[in-house]
């Protein structure tokens, strides 16, 4: 597709959004970004980055070059293009909310002109594309595969990592009918490296989730493992080492406090609630799940066992919680494990502070903590220091030189081999 003179649009700006909305521009496109944070809107048309991934420079440069923000989906009017990134979260029943996706597309229906192409990012069951937004665009009279031409392509953004970036992971995606993945794949191309494309918007829903239920599954798998390790008296951590030495047949994957984020934790239960309409029991997935959320009492658990060791029971313990993101590098706090973990060792009646130079103020049930400094005296002060987020910036070494205790769940000391020092 020619980009000169071609409008898209990308209708939600968050971690997938305004990183494709940016793409896209650079691609040559006419961008409008849409969203209905009229905050978030009017920090990007002033230059201010809403996501860590991209910086202030970039969304400056954007806009002085023609990219806009705005709250008004009329101005989508005109578009050839448009992408939907909106959340797509677990209700408190842990089935699908499609409610973001729903509004956007209900917002769409009665703007979006004939011949547009609309390509769904946001993670949803197998199906949706075609039963849900399909509808809607064509209340307006229009035809999906005629008149408006609809797609799916999951987002498979990796907030932190710096080795691949948005249009360097090659693009997954399907269309509801031939003609309209022929479209979106002609939308697509000019902004990413690689196409690939599948038969259906159905099979590319079902791509998403089988990525992030694998990883989950198998997650899940370690985490059991590494309790059955701490039962034999076995380094979990030096057993995936040389387990991975084989060169075909295995994968390593790492134990940790818990699965936290926006996709793995919750993108299997899109799977499994559309697997078991169809009367299909999902036991893998389930058991992984149940393994993945008590990895939170595990940790605990370990905690007690050490602090009892050192002649100090928890509800007498001053201890400091080191990383409350879901994962190093980023500030994302969603699923994160930290909060259940805090939450328990409050309930134990310890006392408790955090450190996380990426999250100033994490919410916890009805407490709100701050981060305390991380201070050679902190560390001292503490009977453990539980390391649950390895951010890069952290120094290790001083952590393990200050702390009497350290229990790390994520093997960030394992170039030390002090006897205070514990690993899941």
């Amino acid at each position: 597709m020619d980009t000169d003179g071609t409008r898209v649009g990308v209708v939600g700006l968050g971690y997938v959004g305004l990183p494709l909305a940016l793409a896209m521009h650079d691609a040559g496109y006419d961008v409008v970004g849409v969203d209905v944070d009229a905050e978030k809107v009017e920090r990007l048309r002033s230059g201010e980055s809403t996501v860590e991934d991209v910086t202030d420079d970039d969304v400056t440069t954007a806009v002085r070059e023609g990219l806009t923000f705005t709250t008004d989906y009329d101005e989508l009017a005109n578009a050839d293009g448009v992408s939907i990134c909106v959340p797509t979260p677990l209700r408190k029943t842990d089935t699908p909310d499609l409610s973001y996706v729903l509004d956007a597309a209900e917002r769409l229906a009665p703007v979006v002109p004939g011949g547009c192409t609309v390509v769904l990012e946001s993670t949803v069951y197998p199906g949706a594309t075609e039963d849900a937004v399909a509808d809607l665009l064509a209340e307006n009279g229009t035809t999906v595969g005629e008149d408006i031409h609809l797609a799916f392509s999951p987002e498979r953004i990796d907030p932190g990592n710096e080795e691949y970036g948005p249009t360097d992971i090659p693009k997954v995606l399907g269309g509801v009918t031939s003609e309209c993945g022929d479209r979106a794949q002609a939308l697509y191309e000019p902004v990413f490296d690689e196409v690939v494309r599948v038969d259906s918007a159905t099979e590319a829903e079902l791509v998403k989730l089988l990525e992030n239920t694998f990883r989950a599954v198998n997650i899940g798998l370690i985490n059991e493992l590494a309790q059955i390790a701490h039962e034999l008296d076995v380094d979990i951590w030096d057993a995936i080492d040389a387990a991975e030495t084989k060169p075909f047949g295995f994968m390593p994957f790492y134990p940790g406090p818990g699965l936290g984020g926006h996709c793995i934790p919750i993108d299997p239960f899109y799977l499994s609630w559309k697997a078991n309409e169809h009367d299909v029991d999902t036991r893998f997935i389930d058991l992984a799940d149940t393994v993945n959320r008590e990895m939170p009492t595990h940790v605990v658990q370990r905690v007690v066992e050490q602090l009892n060791d050192h002649g100090t029971a928890l509800s007498n313990a001053d201890v400091l919680v080191v990383g409350a993101a879901y994962k190093p590098d980023v500030s994302d706090t969603r699923e994160s494990p930290a909060i259940d973990i805090l939450t328990q060792l409050a309930e134990w009646n310890a006392t408790v502070s955090y450190h996380d130079p990426q999250v100033p103020e994490l919410d916890v049930g009805t407490t709100t903590y701050e981060s305390v400094p991380l201070t050679d005296d902190r560390l001292t002060a503490a009977d453990c220091v539980l390391l649950v987020t390895d951010h890069s910036t952290l120094n290790v070494d001083r952590i393990i030189d200050k702390a009497s205790l350290i229990f790390d769940t994520r093997n960030a000391t394992s170039h030390r081999n002090d006897d205070h020092i514990v690993r899941l």
